[in-house]
């Protein structure tokens, strides 16, 4: 059967296989077990009709449009979907008094779906603050970016959030094998016989996003041909019609891999420091951010335990400036694995914070005078240094006189406690002596 005879008795079947195929029921959903389970809340809100306004927060084609369908199907309200890109305030007014209308002459609900709410600006999110509150809308946002960071405070504290998860591979693997057997919707009709290491390629590959995984198994239908025996999708079809996996990175995720990314090397884990630094470069990271951090951290979270990864660290940003990328990566690796090697110590950073912190008190002890300039002209006729003489340090044994060089009043602080660690033993035993 071709795919021209497939679509005659219906229209619909010639829109995308991930459309065709969405849920349209609780029962039919995939996934998300944590929010819509049995006995979970959303899942009695929506069997109730008693679902509040609420934001559904995810990875793209994980469900969030799909249950928001569901939700239109299984309720007695009007069912109205917008999207944050195209739609502005006059768009907005209009469904508001649709929905009142729908109220006052019919007493029905009107749920709103807002794909990509998180591209409106304040002025559109507070258009519809009032319908939210006397509850003339239903408000589903749908957003693939954190709502608490990417949306205005007003909506979010008006609106249940649902965090949903991607899909695990077995479920994406599921709504693939109901795809090829499903004759009304699916391509049940079309005699498709596919290679378990097919499936599981599209499967891996889609990471959890079940609209690219059944994109990819359309395709590989629609463009193999089709032979005595039906048609038959091989790894090689399923390896051509899906590409290689297109890393999400939008801010939030980009700040969590680059959390991820830091304190594995404060935890001198080199593998993960590695795997998520070629994640963010992979998603497109500009590569001196991650120079930026290495170079920090080489102070931060090794300082003088290991004096060589400042250096390490300091010339994989010169290589990237000199070189540029592929060609740096292998410095910036190199820099990587000699932070997270490196015996550890944040003595150098809780010195300064704590220097910093007693600058920031205020009543400042003057410098002591034999500490002052005293090379501009005419500075002996100040008549200043007469109490006490500075001394030359290298004019002593060891090139060190004790001397006070700490303002009054401050002559036991101490900021820099070295550590036992690496190279800063050395220093501490020799400040012990």
């Amino acid at each position: 059967m071709s795919l021209f005879d497939f679509a005659q008795s219906d229209p619909k079947k010639l829109s995308p296989l991930a459309d065709r195929m969405r849920p349209r029921t609780l029962d039919e959903f995939y996934g998300q077990e944590q929010i819509v389970g049995p006995g979970r809340l959303l899942r009695r809100a929506i069997e109730a009709d008693r679902l509040t306004s609420c934001i559904f927060w995810g990875p793209p084609g994980c469900g969030k449009t799909t249950l928001a369908g569901i939700i239109a199907n299984t309720t007695h309200g009007a069912f109205v979907r917008m999207n944050a890109v195209t739609s502005g305030v006059a768009d907005m007014r209009e469904q508001l008094k649709a929905a009142k209308d729908r109220r006052d002459m019919y007493g029905q609900p009107t749920y709103l779906l807002l794909d990509e709410c998180h591209r409106w600006s304040k002025a559109q999110s507070d258009s519809i603050l009032p319908a939210m509150e006397e509850g003339l809308i239903r408000f589903i946002g749908s957003t693939t970016e954190n709502p608490m960071i990417s949306m205005t405070p007003a909506i979010v504290s008006r609106c249940r959030v649902f965090g949903f998860q991607p899909l695990t591979a077995a479920d994406v693997k599921k709504v693939l094998l109901s795809a090829l057997t499903d004759e009304e919707r699916g391509l049940g009709g079309m005699n498709v016989h596919a290679d378990e290491e097919a499936l599981d390629h599209i499967v891996r590959v889609a990471g959890g996003d079940v609209r690219s995984a059944l994109n990819a198994l359309e395709l590989a239908v629609l463009s193999t041909p089709t032979q005595a025996d039906g048609i038959h999708i091989t790894l090689p079809i399923a390896e051509e019609s899906i590409q290689k996996p297109m890393l999400r990175c939008d801010d939030t995720q980009m700040y969590d891999m680059l959390s991820a990314f830091c304190k594995s090397m404060r935890g001198s884990d080199s593998d993960a420091a590695l795997l998520w630094a070629s994640r963010l470069l992979y998603a497109g990271l500009d590569p001196r951010i991650i120079v930026r951090r290495i170079i920090a951290h080489a102070s931060e979270d090794v300082g003088l335990a290991n004096p060589v990864a400042m250096l390490q660290a300091v010339a994989a940003g010169q290589a990237l400036e000199m070189l540029g990328m592929p060609e740096a990566g292998l410095s910036i690796s190199q820099a990587i694995i000699a932070v997270c090697e490196s015996p550890k110590s944040n003595s150098v950073s809780m010195a300064m914070s704590a220097a910093m912190e007693d600058a920031q008190k205020g009543d400042y002890a003057p410098v002591p005078e034999y500490l002052r300039d005293d090379h501009y002209k005419g500075n002996e006729r100040l008549g200043v240094r007469t109490s006490q003489e500075y001394k030359y340090p290298h004019n002593y044994p060891g090139h060190w006189v004790k001397q006070q060089y700490m303002p009054e009043g401050m002559e036991d602080t101490v900021y820099y406690r070295p550590s036992d660690q690496g190279h800063e033993a050395k220093i501490r035993k020799r400040k012990d002596e």
